[in-house]
């Protein structure tokens, strides 16, 4: 992974260079990652294809980086645009960010993470197991049905551990609208469990 400044200067000017190794590289570091987000905010149909067209538009791109921000920051941010642009040309919702159901605020704490123990994942028994792989499939289903960008940031935020001021310039948000992209996420998701342990 690359780490300093200096190996990220030097690594833009080997690409700009046109080193097949450079680029190699850098594919190695953060396809996956791009993947991860383009799957969060437009879904596993489309994500190669937004991923595909991100570093064409980065190698396009790539003279007029600044490095303002690093380049994982740079080539996240082309991805999370493309998706948007592509979940807006496929219609396949009204908003970005609609349709949660919003939980008491009591239940979480500052950063959003829960003050009771939502789900004991060490039970091991058959019966257990059994029911941990209904309820993870219970869980995916309700991550595909939130809104892409609460997808987007719980992805980055909780999932890949990104950081908060890099999930807001990925995403062009600011930061009170990460936090409450990231607690509507989390309400739902939590919701869902609640839902699946205690039926009524």
């Amino acid at each position: 992974m690359i780490s300093s400044n200096k190996n990220e200067k030097q690594l833009v000017k080997q690409l700009l260079a046109g080193d097949p190794a450079a680029f190699e590289s850098l594919v190695g570091d953060y396809q996956n990652l791009m993947i991860s987000v383009a799957r969060a905010i437009i879904g596993e149909a489309f994500a190669d294809e937004v991923v595909q067209d991100a570093w064409m538009s980065a190698i396009k791109a790539l003279p007029k980086f600044e490095s303002r921000s690093s380049l994982k920051t740079w080539l996240l941010h082309i991805v999370s645009n493309g998706a948007k642009s592509r979940l807006r040309r496929e219609k396949r919702q009204l908003s970005l960010d609609d349709g949660w159901q919003s939980e008491s605020s009591d239940k979480f704490d500052g950063r959003g993470h829960r003050y009771d123990d939502v789900l004991p994942w060490e039970d091991d028994t058959p019966e257990a197991l059994l029911a941990n792989q209904e309820l993870s499939q219970i869980i995916e289903a309700c991550f595909q049905q939130l809104p892409a960008l609460q997808r987007a940031a719980l992805t980055l935020y909780d999932m890949e551990g990104v950081k908060m001021a890099e999930v807001c310039n990925i995403l062009d948000i600011s930061a009170s609208n990460a936090r409450v992209l990231l607690h509507r996420a989390r309400t739902t998701l939590h919701h869902t469990i609640e839902q699946y342990r205690n039926p009524k």
